[in-house]
């Protein structure tokens, strides 16, 4: 409260509002709600005496009141149900308040709590989809949800768990930060996809006494006890994973570049090795770009051997050679395995020759992708030739394989025969004039090819355009199929005489 004596400006003639009646006073001016903060003004009258030796004029003294009140309002008081409403989202940390409320006041309290909760309160309490899409447009401006199987929750936890991955810091960054998360997500993560992994902070070693030998520098650094960090734990406790992508290596690592930083170690390797075996849910595995060779592919791939649910292996980018790609290829014999990537890598003829051999009476691969390596005509020979028996593999990609015409027109003879292949890609290679021709006879017998790339291989304009027409037609019969299934298959029954 506030109190201040004012003198009014004209005694002589008061106005209507400040008449008083039987001496009480009265209120002068009504509540004010202007600005920011409202107040309320009270101007009180209070009868006085004239003082001796005045001029008769009756004098009275103006007192006015202020009261002032950062929270009041001529607003309406809300409901009750939203006073409560309010009071659980802004309370909901301490004592979350939602199974027990109505289906309308539960959505109420969703869309008002903040985003930045503790996860050991919402992880298991809230299942509400639009509140985790406010959660995920809060963190990342681009969300793909589709890629996490449409749910927005699974896309907060895989998302979430996976930055905790690549900013660890082996001997620095507490493990506990990452395994204390596993009870919450261990529901919702089926994919997760590393693209970095942070190296160890190398010290320097301690001085050592004596002299020092040639071999050793004043710059040395002490061997960190461990390289990057190890998913073993983690993995063991993802019931759900299905998909493992990574790459070792560091993003945006700016002047402080080395080669050190992409090193994908044996020790890794080895871990990893027990990691994925250890896996029976694991069905798509990828590393990539992390310079594995032909003994860290070998150890990697000894422990996918039987591996009861992997579909899909992706080595690409590295730097297997054909000891690895021997190591692939019993690999198809020893799993489910659908899916061998193996592209931009160091394979030559012999692992070429080893894939073929395997591939000729393998039941179970779809999709072979050998792109830039260079098995060169012949390994293309090979492959060909286990094309002729295979029944299977419906995609394959031997691009920039310094591929030519012998290997074009084993090839020709293989889709005359072969109804299981759908796409193959030739591009990048030395298919020539003859060869090209070659591979037109070929598919002229063919109506399954799809897709069929030849760009870039020294094929005539002639050739490739002739060829484009053959898969057009053969796009378009596949669409009648998939219209009018029944149709296609009466026209290919026999029919009886008897009854047509």
């Amino acid at each position: 409260m506030q109190e201040t004596l004012t003198t009014p400006p004209s005694l002589s003639a008061p106005s209507q509002s400040s008449v008083s009646t039987q001496g009480r006073p009265s209120i002068l001016s009504p509540p004010s709600a202007t600005g920011p903060h409202h107040s309320k003004t009270l101007v009180v009258q209070s009868p006085m005496k004239p003082k001796s030796g005045s001029t008769g004029v009756s004098s009275r003294r103006m007192r006015r009141i202020i009261a002032e009140d950062a929270e009041w309002s001529l607003a309406i008081v809300p409901l009750l149900s939203e006073l409560c409403i309010q009071h659980i989202v802004k309370n909901f940390q301490n004592n979350p308040i939602l199974k027990q409320l109505l289906p309308e006041d539960q959505q109420k309290v969703l869309n008002h709590l903040p985003t930045d909760l503790p996860l050991v309160v919402t992880a298991t309490m809230i299942e509400d989809e639009s509140y985790w899409h406010r959660c995920c447009l809060q963190r990342w401006p681009v969300c793909h949800v589709s890629k996490h199987g449409g749910s927005w929750k699974r896309m907060f936890f895989e998302r979430h768990l996976q930055n905790l991955i690549k900013h660890f810091i082996p001997n620095t960054t507490d493990p506990g930060v990452i395994l204390d998360l596993l009870p919450l997500c261990k529901n919702y993560v089926r994919r997760l996809c590393v693209d970095q992994f942070l190296p160890p902070v190398q010290l320097p070693a301690a001085p050592h006494s004596g002299d020092q030998s040639d071999s050793g520098s004043e710059g040395e650094l002490e061997q960190p006890p461990m390289d990057h960090y190890q998913l073993d734990d983690l993995v063991a406790g993802l019931s759900h994973l299905e998909e493992l992508d990574l790459v070792y290596g560091v993003k945006d690592c700016g002047m402080n570049f080395e080669w050190n930083l992409f090193l994908f170690t044996f020790r890794d390797c080895h871990s990893l090795a027990a990691t994925i075996k250890a896996c029976h849910t694991l069905k798509v595995f990828r590393l990539t770009r992390s310079k594995v060779d032909d003994d860290k592919s070998r150890i990697l791939i000894r422990g996918l051997l039987d591996h009861p649910a992997l579909e899909e292996l992706d080595l690409s980018h590295n730097l297997i050679g054909d000891r690895g790609a021997r190591a692939a290829a019993k690999l198809l014999s020893h799993s489910r395995l659908r899916v061998l990537n193996l592209a931009n890598n160091q394979v030559r003829a012999p692992g070429a020759q080893s894939l073929a051999h395997t591939l000729a009476h393998n039941t179970n691969l779809i999709s072979l992708n050998l792109r830039l390596n260079c098995i060169e005509d012949e390994g293309g020979q090979a492959l060909a030739h286990a094309l002729q028996t295979n029944r299977c593999l419906t995609t394959l990609h031997l691009g920039g394989n310094e591929l030519s015409e012998p290997t074009a027109t084993l090839l020709s003879q293989v889709l005359t025969v072969n109804t299981t292949l759908t796409s193959i890609n030739l591009s990048c290679n030395h298919i020539g004039t003859d060869g090209g021709k070659q591979l037109l006879e070929g598919i002229s017998d063919n109506r399954t090819l799809l897709e069929f790339d030849l760009r870039l291989s020294e094929v005539a304009q002639e050739s490739e355009y002739l060829i484009g027409q053959a898969l057009s037609a053969n796009r378009e019969a596949a669409r009648q199929r998939a219209l009018n299934p029944g149709y296609f298959m009466s026209s290919i029954c026999p029919k009886d005489p008897e009854n047509p």
